[in-house]
C-alpha cells in the first residue's frame, strides 16, 4: 500500500479539533477527527506513526492508512464522511402487511382434514395465494413469534380469554 502523508491548515486543524470536542456527531466522525490530527505530518501537527495512533484510537493500522489515503486524495469532508451507496438497499418484502395477512390468514379455519394451521401449511398457503412470490417456515414461525401468536393454544389469538378470580 501506498504511504500518504496528511498536512493540515490551521483552518483544518481548529475544524478537526471542534468536531472532536464539540456537538453531537456520529462516532465515526469524531474518531477519523481525532485521526487526522494525530497523524498531521505538517508544520503544526504531533506527527504520530501509524502504529501509535492505531493503539491510542483502538482502531487497526489498516483503518488508518485508508483514512490517510481518502484525505489526501479525496478531501476532508469525503475522508470524515461515510461512502454514499452505490446499489440501493433491498426493498422489504416481509412488512407490517404482510404480518398482518399471515396472521389473519393463521386465525381463520384449518384446512379442510386439519384441526389446525402448521408453519409449513401456512408458508405454503402464503405462496399460493399470491402474498408473497416465496417464504420458508422459519420465516414465518419468527413472524408468528415475533406477533406473540400461538398455533398450538386453544385460544388463537381470536379473542383474548380473561380468567376472572372468584371471591
Amino acid at each position: 500500500m501506498a504511504r500518504y502523508r496528511v498536512t493540515l491548515t490551521l483552518d483544518e486543524r481548529e475544524l478537526l479539533k471542534e468536531i472532536s470536542t464539540t456537538g453531537v456527531r456520529a462516532a465515526k466522525t469524531i474518531l477519523y477527527a481525532r485521526a487526522l490530527l494525530l497523524l498531521d505530518a505538517g508544520e503544526y501537527g504531533p506527527r504520530w506513526n501509524v502504529a501509535d495512533a492505531a493503539d491510542a484510537l483502538g482502531v487497526t493500522a489498516r483503518t488508518l492508512e485508508h483514512l490517510k489515503q481518502r484525505f489526501v486524495e479525496q478531501g476532508l469532508t469525503e475522508a470524515l464522511q461515510r461512502k454514499e451507496r452505490l446499489t440501493p438497499p433491498r426493498p422489504v418484502i416481509f412488512d407490517g402487511e404482510f404480518e398482518a395477512r399471515l396472521l389473519r390468514l393463521a386465525c381463520s379455519e384449518a384446512p379442510e382434514g386439519r384441526s389446525r394451521w402448521t408453519v409449513r401449511l401456512l408458508a405454503d398457503k402464503l405462496v399460493e395465494l399470491n402474498i408473497v412470490p416465496a417464504v420458508s417456515a422459519m420465516t414465518v414461525c419468527n413472524t408468528l413469534k415475533k406477533t406473540n401468536f400461538s398455533l398450538t393454544s386453544a385460544n388463537t389469538g381470536k379473542s383474548r380469554r380473561i380468567r376472572m378470580r372468584r371471591s
